[in-house]
């Protein structure tokens, strides 16, 4: 049976046994009538407070945001940001090292957590109101803002939990901390697949014990229990088997594990909130309308599952979240000084670490160890970059000259820029055809050399959000007249200017040298950008 068919045969049926109730209540004796009504009216009452999804407004608390305005929280949203835990992300940048090469990206993690739990809301709501048969309830649309509010908890910018200048942490000193451990013998017990959601889920259960210390009966003062608590677990790592393994929701609600972190297609009110926050302060045109698109979600069951779909009208919209996402990685995230800066404080954190050296030396920092639990990690925010700083260890003075080298502006000179044509070469093979390249380059000034150890090679990924892959084709789109029914969109039903390659690789080459004199160093950066221009001329030194 279609489920159309099947939504309007259940609803005549619950019309049918309310018809049935309104005879029976009207047959009964009067003095029985009271008694009935009050078992009615609290049956009713009950109905209401499980799937009502209003709240007493005096409940709420509000707070004025700069890219949504006036938002409501729940109380138990606002105990949640009272915690230790939750306030340390006021002292993590949104967006780590671009703040020092756009002024006005001096958000933070704070925010962005307070918008994505607020985003979250209006989803769920959208969806109940829109669909009664969801079944959403209270619990369910706690749980989801709750997980909307902690997924940043401790994620790379293409960003869960972060670490000092957010992705910095993740991306560049954790690897890179597992690889000079080995390198130098030292015991290495850095789990081998890391990841900032798995810090989260560790924070957020610090945060739950934390609460409970204080009121044992917190949670279920406002209807949770421990179910509700490995749900809320589960939504902030989202769905990624196909068979279903969770034990927060039934399988009949894998939509609501699409809301905060969407592992079928990447679009979720994180990205939602990200891309309309950092685009206001960077300054950089946001082209996505996230409060249309939220007009036309709609859950819909595509092949055995239900998945959140949109309107196919909507096509050039979605794509047009993807478009930002790329345009975001091209011209803030990704940027050609954001990127050095970033790389420079990756080098400051691994020299002041402790734990990369024997012994591990009192007067300098955890860093990578800290990893471990939530309590060590938990201090770790940007504000190591000012105890760095105003340190006066000698152990830690490598990381001081870096960092001072950053405020002062002497950073690496950037050559050039090239976009690859060929898939599949690695960074180590262009390493060594460039090192080869720099060899060969014969000077047209006799007293300039360049050495390839001063010229790193750094090559950079850009895509749509599925590497190579066109995004849209994962996801599901409904029509008006088949609101009930969704499928992936035609090609013909897509502009003709999309591209047809959703990806592409960027190789940079900075000459790292800031100690000469500017006269020389001008000479030795004109030697390179020629040398640089060759090589690519070249294909990189593959022909």
């Amino acid at each position: 049976m279609p489920r159309s068919e099947q939504t309007r045969k259940t609803l005549s049926d619950h019309r049918k046994s309310l018809q049935d109730l309104k005879k029976s209540y009207e047959a009964s004796e009067e003095a029985e009538k009271q008694q009935l009504w009050e078992i009615i009216k609290d049956e009713l009452q009950e109905i209401l407070k499980k799937y009502s999804l209003d709240f007493s407004k005096e409940q709420m608390k509000i707070f004025n945001d700069p890219i949504h305005g006036h938002i409501e929280l729940h109380p138990l949203l606002v105990k949640i940001t009272d915690t230790p835990q939750f306030q340390r992300l006021r002292h993590i940048k949104q967006l780590g090292g671009t703040y020092l090469v756009y002024p006005g990206a001096s958000h933070n993690r704070f925010e962005h957590s307070l918008g994505v739990a607020y985003l979250a809301g209006r989803l769920v709501k959208i969806l109940h109101d829109n669909q009664p048969e969801l079944k959403i309830t209270k619990q369910d649309f706690l749980c989801v803002q709750i997980a909307g509010l902690c997924h940043d908890l401790v994620m790379t910018q293409t960003a869960a939990g972060h670490g000092p200048f957010s992705h910095v942490f993740d991306c560049l000193v954790i690897p890179e901390a597992k690889k000079i451990k080995h390198r130098r013998g030292l015991p290495d017990d850095i789990p081998e697949k890391w990841k900032h959601e798995q810090m989260s889920i560790q924070m957020f259960d610090d945060i739950v014990k934390s609460m409970k210390a204080e009121n044992e009966d917190v949670l279920k003062e406002y209807g949770l229990d421990d179910k509700d608590v490995t749900f809320i677990k589960e939504l902030i790592e989202g769905a990624k088997t196909s068979e279903w393994t969770y034990e927060g929701r039934d399988e009949e609600k894998s939509f609501l594990y699409e809301i905060v972190a969407n592992k079928q297609n990447g679009i979720d009110v994180d990205k939602w909130d990200y891309f309309a926050r950092d685009c206001h302060h960077l300054g950089i045109r946001n082209s996505f309308d996230h409060q249309r698109l939220l007009k036309f979600a709609r859950v819909c069951k595509v092949n055995g599952r239900n998945h959140i779909c949109f309107r196919d009208k909507e096509a050039d919209n979605v794509y047009d979240m993807f478009r930002t996402r790329y345009t975001l990685h091209r011209q803030a995230y990704q940027h050609k000084i954001c990127n050095i800066i970033e790389d420079m404080f990756s080098e400051a954190l691994l020299q002041a670490d402790r734990d990369l050296h024997e012994g591990k030396p009192e007067d300098m920092l955890k860093i990578s160890e800290a990893i471990k639990t939530a309590e060590d990690y938990s201090k770790l925010t940007d504000e190591i970059f000012e105890q760095i700083l105003s340190s006066t260890s000698d152990k830690l003075k490598e990381s001081r000259d870096i960092l001072n080298k950053i405020i002062r502006r002497k950073l690496p000179k950037f050559i050039g820029e090239a976009r690859l044509t060929e898939k599949n070469i690695s960074k180590e093979e262009l390493t060594e055809t460039w090192k080869a390249a720099v060899e060969k380059h014969k000077s047209t000034d006799p007293t300039v050399s360049l050495n390839a150890d001063d010229l790193p090679v750094y090559v950079v990924d850009l895509d749509h959000g599925m590497k190579d892959k066109n995004p849209i084709e994962n996801v599901y789109f409904y029509s008006k007249r088949k609101p009930n029914e969704a499928s992936a969109i035609k090609d013909y039903q897509l502009s003709s200017f999309l591209p047809k390659r959703f990806n592409e690789e960027l190789v940079r080459v900075y000459y790292k040298r800031t100690d000469e004199n500017k006269e020389e160093q001008m000479k030795k950066m004109e030697e390179a950008e020629k040398c640089f221009q060759i090589w690519c001329g070249s294909n990189f030194g593959l022909q």
